[in-house]
């Protein structure tokens, strides 16, 4: 019995200790600096700008719609400079689309990264996450400082505000992008369908009108489609009064609640059955 007592104890002193909260975060900002950095290597590589084609490339596409629209004199519903609303318009688009079209498809190419005890799927979806995110801030932050200091457009009136509507879609960009890449690993029909899905959504995320230049029946209609309350609070706090804004976040909060949430469930289904290769 003493043996036996003794072992246990034994046991007890050798059992792995688990690790304290703050062990766990700083564990976890290892895991995601390194996938960022992977990330960032293997998709821009070290030639030519590197990782620099992050925010170049999206700062290209915006600047391309706004040259577009301003040679076209595009009608928006507004007295608002067609400059300043490409610009807020086209980068919150490229903010909740690019990243469901990054984490689609992205468990498959990284399965081998499992084998790896710290690393959990949600952490690769999170990368990528971010990743966009980053790209796409710096992109909006270096144009409007640009379009800023040639006078093309004034400084936003409400800084905060203008945040607050970026992390907004941000926040609904990220929970349908972790959504769709846990499904898009058991059916590849997910992928198929969300590219012309996308397209579709575009004209009507509030990129090329505002909310209140339409009829009624049709604001009511279009303010059912979350990311145009973020892109409505960004122009407001960019033009201030200028800018009637419409938007609910009674309704975009509990929305994106509910989205993080079937987010996170189908990342704990899908990592409940993946198995690395």
């Amino acid at each position: 019995m003493a043996g036996a007592a003794q072992t246990g104890t034994d046991r007890a002193e050798h059992a792995p200790q688990q690790p304290s909260l703050r062990q766990s975060l700083s564990i976890q900002r290892r895991v995601l600096g390194a996938l960022l950095i992977r990330e960032m290597l293997t998709r821009y590589g070290r030639h030519n700008i590197g990782f620099l084609w992050l925010f170049v490339e999206p700062m290209m596409f915006t600047l391309g719609v706004t040259a577009l629209w301003t040679a076209t004199k595009s009608v928006h519903g507004s007295d608002l400079p067609i400059v300043a609303f490409a610009l807020t318009g086209y980068s919150s688009v490229l903010l909740w689309r690019n990243m469901p079209g990054r984490c689609i498809g992205a468990l498959w190419s990284n399965l081998s990264l499992l084998y790896h005890r710290n690393i959990r799927v949600f952490d690769i979806y999170a990368a990528r996450v971010i990743l966009e995110f980053g790209g796409a801030t710096i992109s909006f932050a270096t144009l409007s400082l640009l379009f800023i200091s040639v006078g093309w457009l004034k400084p936003p009136e409400n800084v905060l505000e203008v945040a607050g509507g970026w992390l907004l879609i941000a926040w609904f960009g990220g929970a349908l992008a972790v959504t769709l890449g846990a499904l898009s690993h058991e059916s590849e029909l997910v992928d198929k369908l969300w590219h012309p899905f996308s397209y579709l959504l575009f004209p009507m995320s509030g990129a090329a009108f505002m909310v209140d230049a339409l009829p009624k029946i049709a604001q009511d209609y279009v303010l059912y489609i979350p990311m145009v309350h973020g892109t409505e609070i960004v122009r407001e706090g960019y033009f201030g009064t200028r800018a009637h804004a419409h938007y609910d976040l009674a309704y975009v909060i509990p929305f994106s609640l509910v989205l993080t949430l079937a987010g996170l469930l189908a990342v704990r289904w899908v990592s409940a059955r993946v198995v690395p290769e």
